[in-house]
């Protein structure tokens, strides 16, 4: 099934369009709909004609295959079946037959629909799983998300993505600052020092990893940040929950842990050793990856900046990120980098 080519392909994803998915889906709704925020996909709360509620995500076109799409899933479903706190993807069963709407062939979990424009989104429905943000200056919090941690790693570690991209200096670091400087996103008044200061983080990222040597490369959540975790309180989901494992990857383990850490840097050093005692309850911890943590942190700025360049043409992106085209973003990014150099620079 082709996929748009319009820079702008969720213009037509309007509430009954996704109400008709649904329907085509096997998921019929009662019409209550809530758009949840997310700028990458389109992700809608609907309640179903059953008394539940479920998630709806639609893909942004043409961002993964369907076959690093079905990998997440059935990354999402390894993780479930372990009795991890994973949110995973229903199995849709279409009622009738319709032309607008497909299962892929390799797995039930993605849906193909076509609305009325001609457009194509595929589509993934995920029981709703709501909680609170993780108060992460309290020490068993902590301690509960490294076990947590350390046990999806060790049901991630029994296999490996074939599809999935890897997290490395190459991936999201050279790559995606190539891309901004062919894109010309840079801003010309202040292009010269933010290539100076990105070439100069990436090479001290490039000489980290170099002497760390090899790596243990797992299956990662690969986007484990605070607000990726749900804190219920009580039932059968009580603690932390994960959900979107949209940026699932390959990499070292540290990358799951390093976004729960406080920024203030006096901190880091108890809230890390805190989590890291929770996750070797399950898990060994090679501590020589502690020295990545900034390393990973200078390629995630820059892997930032050049999505949202690659986005720029969706108009939520210049509603949401409207700093992202003044001189001033790139000038600040530029002091931030340096900073990162100034802090890799001490190890």
């Amino acid at each position: 099934m082709p996929l748009p080519t319009d820079p702008t392909p969720y213009a037509d994803l309007d509430p009954q369009a996704v109400l008709h998915a649904l329907t085509l889906a096997g998921l019929p709704a009662d019409g209550r709909l809530l758009q949840l925020n997310s700028y990458e996909n389109r992700v809608w709360q609907a309640h179903l004609d059953d008394g539940s509620v479920v998630v709806a995500k639609f893909y942004r076109p043409r961002r993964w295959t369907d076959a690093q799409i079905l990998e997440e899933h059935a990354f999402a479903a390894e993780l479930a079946d372990a009795d991890l706190p994973v949110v995973a993807p229903l199995a849709l069963k279409p009622l009738f037959d319709d032309p607008a709407f497909s299962l892929n062939a390799s797995g039930a979990t993605l849906g193909h629909y076509t609305g009325e424009s001609g457009q194509s989104f595929r589509l993934a429905v995920s029981p709703r799983r709501v909680g609170r943000a993780p108060e992460l200056e309290d020490p068993e919090t902590l301690a509960w998300l490294g076990r947590m941690l350390g046990r999806l790693h060790a049901v991630s570690g029994r296999g490996r993505f074939e599809h999935r991209r890897t997290l490395d200096s190459t991936t999201f670091g050279h790559a995606a600052r190539q891309r901004l400087i062919d894109g010309g996103q840079v801003s010309p008044e202040t292009a010269g020092r933010w290539l100076r200061t990105s070439a100069e983080a990436l090479d001290l990222v490039d000489q980290a990893f170099a002497r760390h040597g090899p790596l243990r490369q797992i299956r990662l959540h690969g986007d484990c940040h605070p607000g990726n975790v749900l804190w219920r309180d009580e039932g059968q989901f009580a603690g932390p929950n994960l959900v979107d494992l949209d940026d699932c990857c390959t990499g070292p383990a540290v990358q799951d842990l390093w976004m729960l850490l406080p920024g203030e840097r006096g901190a880091v050093s108890a809230a890390q050793s805190h989590l890291l005692d929770g996750y070797g309850d399950f898990m060994d911890f090679d501590h020589r990856e502690l020295l990545l943590i900034e390393p990973l942190r200078t390629l995630r700025m820059i892997h930032h900046s050049a999505w949202l360049a690659e986005r720029w043409d969706d108009p939520a992106f210049p509603i949401g990120f409207p700093w992202f085209a003044s001189p001033s973003y790139w000038d600040q990014q530029a002091a931030e980098l340096q900073e990162q150099i100034d802090r890799m620079a001490e190890f």
